[in-house]
C-alpha cells in the first residue's frame, strides 16, 4: 500500500465532493484554516480511543446522538444546553440499567454537511406577484458548505472559517457548563427535564434519580468521599464531539502531527473532556522510546472533533474518504447499509485498522426494520472469522426514512420501526455471541417558543401521528427524535442492558412493529 500522507487523498476519486466556484478563494480559506488552533487535543482522542476499547470488549456502552445536520444558528445558549441534557439524562437512564460506564458523543461542534442523494433539488420559489414556480436548484449540503435559502445556494468556501468558529464556540460553551457543574449528578432534575409533560416518562425517570441518590449516599458513607470530577466521578462527565468528514479539504487541514506520549497511567487519572484543561499522570516505563533516549513516533490526529466517520455514500475502498481515514489516529466510524458486501467489510477494515487496535473502528450499522435480519447477521459472521475487535453499534434511523402520508413534502421516522431495529440488533448479537456496543441517533432537545418539542418523528409514548407532524417540524434535513422519544428509546435500551445482566427477558416498554 501507497505511503499515506494527510494529502494523500486527493490522488483518489472522491465522492459527494463540492465544487467552488473560485478555486483560488477555495486555497486561501484553506490555508487560514491550517493556522488556527486545533478544536480538541490529542490527549483527548486518545481518552476516547481507550474508552472506545472498552466498548468494544463489552464493557462499557457507546451513546451517540445529535443533529442530522447541525445550523450555525444551532450555536446559541439555550439549544446548547437543551442537547447537552437530553446526552446527560439518556446516559443517566441507560447507566441505571447497564450498570456500565456510558461513553457519550455529541454529534455537535462539526456536523455542518450533509451528503445528499442529488447535486440539485426542485424547490417552490415566490414569483413577483405572490404565486410560487418551481425551480431547479443546487441541493443544500448543510451550513459548511452554501444556504438553505435560495439566493444561498452556491458553495461559499468562507463558510468553511465559519463552521471552524461555531463548532469552536459551541464546543468552549459545552466545556463551561461542564467546568461549572452542569453535569453534577447530584442534581439531575435540573437537566431541562420540566419540558417532559407524559407525567409515565416523569415518573420512570424520577424513580432513577431516586436509586441513584441512594446509591450516592451509600458511597459516601462507605468511602467518606462525595465524588470528584474525573472519569466515573459524580460532578462532571466526559463529553466527546463528533461528525462526519465529507469534506477532506476541512479534514486535511486540522490533521496536525503529535507525538505520542507514554501510556496513561489510570482511568481516574484521564483528562476529562470536554472540560477544564488538566494534565494527565504518567508513567514512564524503563523500555519506553523516551527512556531509552529515542523520541517517540509521531502520529497524525485530526483534531476537528474526537470522532469522525465515513457515511454510507463515501466509504469505498479505493476512494478519497478510506484513504484519509486510514492514516488518521482517531477512533473512527463507518456507516454499514445494505449494499455492504461481506467480504467488502472485511477488507474495510483490513485498511482501515491494519494494526488491529480494539475499538479503533465502529461499525455503524443503519439496515432499516424490514432488512436488519437479512444483513446484520452476516456481517457479524464475516467480522467474527477475522481477528478484529470492532465496536458495533446500530444506527435505527437512516434506514427507517419515509415520506409523511399526509404531507408528501415531509419526511418521517415511525418510533416503531427505531425501536424494531435496535431491539432485533440486541437479539441478532445476543445469537451470534457478539455485544451490540451502542446506539446512533439523529435526536434533538429543541422546543418552540411555548415549550413543546419537535414533531418530526411519528408514534413513542407521546403517540404522534402523521397528521401533527406539521405542529413544530423543524429540521433541514432528516427528520429526528424528540426530547420524549429520545428518553423513550433510553428507557428501552436500558431495559435490555438490565435483563441482558440479570439473564431474564426484556420488557417491551413501547409498541414495537413486527
Amino acid at each position: 500500500m501507497s505511503t499515506w500522507t494527510p494529502s494523500s487523498w486527493r490522488d483518489k476519486p472522491i465522492a459527494q465532493d463540492v465544487t467552488y466556484p473560485d478555486p483560488a478563494h477555495q486555497a486561501r480559506v484553506v490555508r487560514k484554516l491550517q493556522h488556527l488552533p486545533p478544536l480538541v487535543s490529542h490527549q483527548e482522542v486518545d481518552s476516547l480511543a481507550e474508552q472506545m476499547a472498552e466498548v468494544a470488549a463489552g464493557r462499557a456502552f457507546l451513546l451517540q446522538g445529535g443533529d442530522c445536520a447541525e445550523l450555525f444558528d444551532y450555536c446559541s445558549e439555550t439549544p446548547i444546553e437543551h442537547k447537552l441534557s437530553l446526552i446527560l439524562i439518556m446516559s443517566l437512564i441507560l447507566l441505571n440499567g447497564a450498570h456500565l460506564p456510558i461513553v457519550r458523543i455529541m454529534r455537535i461542534a462539526g456536523q455542518y454537511a450533509k451528503p445528499r442523494s442529488k447535486p440539485t433539488e426542485v424547490v417552490d420559489v415566490p414569483d413577483a406577484n405572490g404565486n410560487t414556480e418551481k425551480k431547479e436548484v443546487l441541493s443544500f449540503r448543510g451550513d459548511n458548505v452554501n444556504g438553505y435559502d435560495v439566493a444561498e445556494r452556491a458553495p461559499d468556501p468562507d463558510r468553511l472559517v465559519a463552521a471552524y468558529f461555531h463548532s469552536a464556540a459551541t464546543l468552549n460553551y459545552i466545556r463551561t457548563l461542564l467546568a461549572s457543574g452542569f453535569a453534577d449528578l447530584h442534581k439531575p432534575l435540573e437537566w431541562s427535564f420540566s419540558y417532559v409533560r407524559n407525567p409515565e416518562l416523569l415518573q420512570q425517570f424520577t424513580n432513577v434519580v431516586e436509586k441513584l441518590q441512594d446509591r450516592l449516599e451509600f458511597m459516601k458513607v462507605a468511602t467518606g468521599e462525595s465524588g470528584g470530577s474525573e472519569r466515573g466521578g459524580t460532578q462532571t462527565v466526559n463529553i466527546f464531539t463528533s461528525h462526519e468528514a465529507l469534506l477532506l479539504e476541512y479534514e486535511e487541514a486540522f490533521t496536525r502531527a503529535a507525538t505520542s506520549g507514554p501510556s496513561i497511567s489510570a482511568p481516574n487519572s484521564r483528562p476529562t473532556t470536554p472540560g477544564p484543561s488538566r494534565s494527565a499522570s504518567i508513567v514512564r516505563d524503563e523500555r519506553s522510546p523516551a527512556a531509552s533516549g529515542l523520541l517517540p513516533p509521531k502520529r497524525f490526529y485530526n483534531t476537528s472533533a474526537h470522532f469522525i466517520w465515513i457515511g454510507d455514500r463515501t466509504r469505498q475502498l479505493d476512494g478519497a474518504h478510506i484513504e484519509y481515514f486510514r492514516g488518521i489516529a482517531n477512533p473512527i466510524g463507518v456507516k454499514v447499509g445494505p449494499t455492504m458486501k461481506p467480504d467488502e467489510l472485511v477488507r474495510m477494515l483490513d485498511i482501515l485498522n491494519p494494526d488491529r487496535i480494539p475499538g479503533k473502528v465502529t461499525l455503524i450499522s443503519r439496515y432499516g426494520a424490514a432488512k436488519i435480519d437479512d444483513y446484520l447477521p452476516g456481517h457479524i459472521d464475516a467480522v467474527k472469522a477475522t481477528d478484529h475487535v470492532v465496536v458495533w453499534q446500530c444506527d435505527p434511523m437512516h434506514g427507517n426514512t419515509k415520506t409523511s402520508a399526509a404531507d408528501a413534502s415531509l419526511k418521517t421516522r415511525h418510533f416503531s420501526d427505531v425501536m424494531h431495529e435496535i431491539t432485533r440488533a440486541f437479539e441478532i448479537h445476543r445469537e451470534k455471541g457478539t455485544v451490540l456496543g451502542g446506539v446512533h441517533l439523529e435526536l434533538t432537545g429543541e422546543l418552540n417558543d411555548e415549550g413543546y418539542s419537535v414533531t418530526e418523528c411519528i408514534g413513542g409514548s407521546m403517540e404522534l401521528e402523521d397528521k401533527d407532524l406539521s405542529l413544530n417540524y423543524r429540521t433541514y434535513c432528516d427528520p429526528r427524535l424528540n426530547y420524549e422519544q429520545s428518553l423513550d428509546v433510553a428507557f428501552q435500551v436500558s431495559d435490555y442492558l438490565a435483563a441482558a445482566k440479570t439473564g431474564r427477558k426484556p420488557r417491551n416498554l413501547f409498541k414495537v412493529a413486527k
